[in-house]
């Protein structure tokens, strides 16, 4: 069982390097998404697990934090240290910090 972050242990996380994994649909993500999160939509996640990096710890995101609960939980039984973002993006866009947009 993986282990929910706040938005403030994100951002300090986000001062090193991070590997932010964002399961959110596409439009989603392009509306607005963490600086630098990669986007891997939850559906797409057991055709392009090859994609998450097993040697570091993996900030999973989501809108709210279900999404990337589920996800998380998923990455840590296939032996990944992955942690979900509680609150997600809204929260973290709620809270005036910076987003990107595509």
């Amino acid at each position: 069982m993986s282990s929910e972050v706040t938005i403030d242990q994100l951002a300090d996380a986000l001062r090193g390097d991070a590997f932010v994994l964002d399961v959110r649909r596409v439009e989603e993500y392009a509306e607005k998404h963490v600086p630098g999160a990669v986007l891997v939509p939850m559906d797409e996640l057991n055709d392009r697990i090859d994609e998450i990096p097993k040697d570091q710890k993996i900030w999973v995101i989501c809108a709210v934090g279900g999404r990337s609960l589920r996800v998380a939980n998923a990455l840590v039984e296939a032996g990944y240290d992955a942690v979900s973002v509680a609150g997600g993006t809204n929260q973290w866009a709620d809270e005036g910090r910076p987003v990107e947009s595509e």
